[in-house]
């Protein structure tokens, strides 16, 4: 096999791209079966995946089940179903009777929900009895089309996921086409969160055991929550809900993080999202702990929240502790804007081990088969200015083998790893005396029975071998060897050498870090931020009262900073200035709805003697109002009104 050349692919999947049906599925035209069902006056029944316990499982599944399993349509379950509802709760899956589905991560990202949950079908217009869904199958965004006959028990409680709003259906058919896309519902069992992640986004993962997590787990931590990504953590095998109020083999979701000040000494704090939207942790941290009089009335009215949403904080100790893996996935150019996608180099090959051929195996062998694997040329390169950066770079490689089974518990994934050589010039491919004289860059610490296995390296400009193999020669199997290189991380350089100096930062300090960063802006001139707004804005995010801010907290300023300035130069019409019909819309864009007279108000109290506003103006107000919307959600009791002390009212004013 010859070395395969660098291939950068750009593609970005369209709306709804088809090309990569899975050779697993039967080729079903969701069009064309809607048309003919509502020509014929017909609901849709798909024998591919019928409504028998054959979709269910064939093992130990079937015997948590009630003897009889009906299946029935939402029509036939509720007066009024509804596939989706932007007015629900992101929290608004639950559990099933019996099953361990995994929520898929979306319900927290709107944009990638829609991606693979067509929000426009319903059960009134057009109504067949036939959906279609979206997932990220080993290289491709693939359809996946169901009817909507879901198993339930005899009281008629749907068995597997449900939603907390029982007229609501679209994660329990995204459950089920998931369960036709892996084999059966019992299939999901045996699935991890990593494999979920992997399938929902197409992003590629990092898999991290938590007994084994070296001293800088914070700072991995504090870098993804700033990236695009999604975070999932699963706690110990088992099927109870434990005393401290966690559930056992449970994945759960990594929404935020925050460093605290508790009597003047930190406190590493994790914020923690349990899928079914209630049973939450009980111990240290906890919505009911005595910790939390330790902090500032500011910061604990930003970030207690009393409320049995299945979302809560606990230590980065506790975590550690209670929790066996940590999940980042790190998600590809295809669901990223198209600004974030151009700073990143995403390249996808496909290969194979063959036995007798590729299959060579690990490194041990290396005599006799370790030099026959598979070759891919990795090129790390950063464009800056025209010219090659000696600068290293970010590149994340992912290992992902396909299944030799439809049925994912029927045959154990492989034992796989990858090897990382420098390449030496003018060889098309790398002999087997190159490998006994060369010792790699990088290699497997231990091979992993797992769908996908990943390192991320930093890596000087240059070129580079990749050498995916099993553990063992001669095993076959198919691949897909993904590599993301990040070529935006130059771009924090300024600040992240800056908090390598102080620990934390003033307003003076944030002044000279936010003028010296670059910004995207369409004009000619960055936006300049004055010393007074640094202070205000300071004043609006440090809760401990410290006058200071450290590196995780500016990550997450820097990160909203984005958001307003896309959001900012989308509705000023190139002005630089924002008028009263604009920052209505703005604000909506962002997620916050004001009326005519309070939108008149910020206009005057934030905006010039014109009554427009520029875009620092905008930020302030922007992180005044998200404070107080937090504020409020976390003190209200019926969603109305608060009730304040006056030392509250004062912090948080």
């Amino acid at each position: 096999m010859s070395l395969c050349p660098p291939f950068r692919c750009g593609w970005k999947p369209g709306p709804r791209d088809s090309r990569g049906a899975s050779p697993q599925l039967p080729d079903q035209d969701f069009e064309a079966l809607l048309a003919g069902c509502l020509r014929n006056g017909c609901l849709f029944e798909d024998t591919s995946f019928p409504a028998t316990l054959s979709s269910i499982g064939s093992g130990s599944l079937l015997q948590k089940l009630p003897p009889r399993l009906p299946w029935k349509r939402p029509p036939e379950l509720h007066s009024n179903p509804q596939f989706y509802s932007g007015k629900a709760k992101r929290l608004d899956l639950c559990q099933g009777i019996v099953g361990k589905f995994a929520q898929p991560p979306e319900t927290t990202h709107q944009d990638i929900l829609s991606w693979v949950v067509p929000l426009n079908q319903s059960f009134t217009e057009k109504y067949a009895g036939i959906f279609q869904f979206w997932f990220w199958h080993y290289g491709n965004w693939i359809p996946v089309v169901i009817d909507d006959r879901l198993p339930v028990n005899e009281a008629g409680q749907l068995v597997f996921v449900s939603s907390t709003y029982k007229n609501l259906f679209w994660g329990a058919l995204l459950e089920k086409a998931y369960a036709k896309l892996s084999g059966s519902y019992e299939d999901l069992q045996f699935g991890q969160v990593s494999e979920a992640l992997v399938d929902f986004t197409g992003g590629v993962t990092m898999t991290i055991n938590l007994a084994e997590a070296h001293g800088n787990l914070w700072d991995l931590l504090t870098k993804a929550t700033c990236h695009r990504t999604l975070i999932g953590c699963q706690t110990h095998s088992g099927e109870k809900v434990l005393e401290n109020g966690l559930v056992d083999g449970h994945a759960y979701t990594l929404t935020g993080i925050r460093k605290v000040t508790c009597k003047h000494r930190p406190e590493y704090l994790v914020k923690l999202r349990n899928p079914w939207g209630k049973v939450e942790w009980k111990g240290d941290w906890s919505d009911s702990s005595s910790k939390w009089e330790l902090l500032s009335p500011k910061e604990k009215i930003l970030l207690l929240r009393k409320d049995n949403d299945g979302e809560f904080w606990m230590t980065l100790q506790d975590f550690k502790a209670h929790f066996v893996l940590l999940v980042i996935c790190k998600l590809t150019p295809g669901l990223l804007t198209e600004e974030a996608a151009r700073k990143w180099t995403y390249t996808m090959r496909e290969g194979r081990w063959e036995k007798g051929s590729t299959a060579g195996g690990r490194r041990q062998l290396l005599q006799d088969t370790f030099w026959k694997n598979p070759q891919f040329l990795l090129s790390v390169w950063r464009p800056e200015e025209g010219r090659r950066s000696l600068r290293p770079c970010s590149v994340l490689v992912s290992l992902l083998q396909k299944p030799r089974h439809r049925r994912r518990n029927q045959k154990p994934y492989l034992a796989i790893g990858f090897y990382l050589y420098r390449y030496h010039d003018g060889q098309r491919r790398l002999p087997p005396k190159f490998f006994q004289s060369n010792a790699p860059l990088s290699q497997p610490d231990k091979f992993l029975r797992e769908k996908e296995v990943s390192q991320e390296l930093c890596l000087d400009p240059g070129t580079y071998v990749i050498l995916p193999c099993t553990l063992e020669a001669h095993q076959k199997s198919e691949f897909i060897l993904r590599e993301i290189e990040d070529q935006n991380e130059g771009q924090n350089e300024c600040f992240t050498k800056f908090f390598e100096k102080y620990t934390e930062i003033n307003a003076v300090q944030l002044q000279n870090i936010l003028n010296h960063m670059t910004w995207s802006s369409p004009g000619s001139t960055p936006p300049l931020f004055s010393l007074e707004a640094c202070q205000g804005i300071l004043a609006l995010l440090d809760l401990n009262a410290s006058g200071t801010m450290s590196i995780q907290e500016f990550r997450d300023l820097w990160k909203q900073l984005k958001l307003y300035q896309k959001i900012f130069y989308k509705r000023d019409n190139g002005s630089g200035y924002l008028s009263w019909a604009q920052l209505q819309v703005a604000m909506r864009e962002a997620g916050t709805v004001l009326s005519d007279d309070v939108c008149q108000l910020m206009l005057i109290r934030y905006g010039g003697p014109s009554l427009q506003m520029d875009f620092v103006s905008f930020v302030h107000l922007m992180l005044r109002v998200e404070n107080m919307e937090d504020v409020f959600q976390n003190l209200t009791q019926d969603g109305k009104g608060i009730y304040l002390q006056k030392s509250e009212w004062l912090m948080s004013s």
